[in-house]
């Protein structure tokens, strides 16, 4: 197949439709190696330092098989787009990397996917969707983001992108605090912060300041001490650096940055949680004392 070598890259490149004959027909472009060789362009696009040439990179990615999700991702980072240019973009990412899985491998991946190398690029196009779907602010729009989120966490239980923790930050936001319990029952076996103190915010929305509710607080506490004075400082709660290590202030910015607002408007909460603090031992699960 033959790309015009003018006009944008939505205009040179197929649609999802076009995506879609491609695979059915086999197709220049569509073959294993020949989306192999630009997924190799795709990571090599990820290293370059200049922009320009990470575009054309992925340009010449595309160009080698349009079934590369990851070119698609990184055209849908170009400057100036318009919030439809740039849906476009992710869509055709989307499209791309479904097709380049296959039908029948798809099926036959799901509850492994992303422990398979090539279901990444279509993890990561999606995940990218839906959240330009779910920053669109449109309701409708934001009830499909969180569907995605819902169906990726079926393909690929053990969530090594981390989806649960954006899954129920969204949630919470929606008012859906009994699919978000749902969901922190789902991972009942993890003890991280963000499960610990989530679970201690939705018992105190549904039950409010009891025994149970308390000793949750005081277990969450175990988790990291931090929270309850990040969340009491909204001048905190934009000090996240992008990484974090348990049980520490890097992680207790974290999760006010995704949660404090929630906190922050659900009646009495923080200072209820900061007063269940105030009564146990300043120390964290690890034994780290605090001062």
């Amino acid at each position: 197949m033959t790309y015009k070598q003018s006009g944008s890259d939505l205009e040179r490149f197929p649609d999802c439709d076009g995506l879609r004959k491609l695979a059915r027909s086999g197709g220049v472009g569509a073959s294993y190696d020949e989306i192999n060789e630009a997924q190799e362009l795709a990571y090599n696009a990820w290293d370059e330092p200049d922009r320009t040439r990470r575009n054309m990179l992925a340009r010449k990615a595309l160009a080698r098989s349009p079934l590369c999700a990851d070119a698609w991702l990184q055209l849908s980072k170009l400057r100036n787009l318009s919030d439809i240019q740039r849906r476009e973009y992710l869509l055709r990412a989307v499209c791309a990397g479904e097709l380049a899985v296959g039908e029948r491998r798809f099926a036959e991946a799901k509850g492994d996917f992303w422990l398979i190398l090539d279901t990444r690029p279509y993890m990561r196009a999606r995940c990218a969707l839906a959240q330009d779907l779910w920053y669109s602010s449109n309701p409708d729009e934001r009830i499909e983001a969180i569907a995605h989120l819902r169906e990726m966490l079926e393909l690929n239980p053990n969530d090594n992108q981390g989806l649960r923790y954006i899954l129920l930050v969204w949630l919470i936001r929606t008012d859906a605090d009994q699919a978000a319990a749902a969901l922190l029952a789902k991972y009942h076996d993890e003890v991280s912060a963000f499960m610990e103190f989530t679970r201690v915010f939705l018992a105190y929305r549904a039950q409010g300041d009891c025994e149970k509710t308390r000793d949750m607080a005081a277990k969450a506490c175990l988790a990291n001490r931090h929270i309850p004075r990040h969340l009491a400082n909204s001048e905190l709660w934009h000090k996240a650096s992008g990484t974090y290590s348990p049980g520490r202030e890097s992680e207790a910015a974290w999760y006010a940055q995704e949660l404090g607002i929630d906190w922050f408007c659900t009646h009495d909460a923080i200072e209820w949680l900061s007063q269940c603090t105030d009564r146990e031992p300043k120390r964290n699960r690890d034994g780290e004392t605090l001062h």
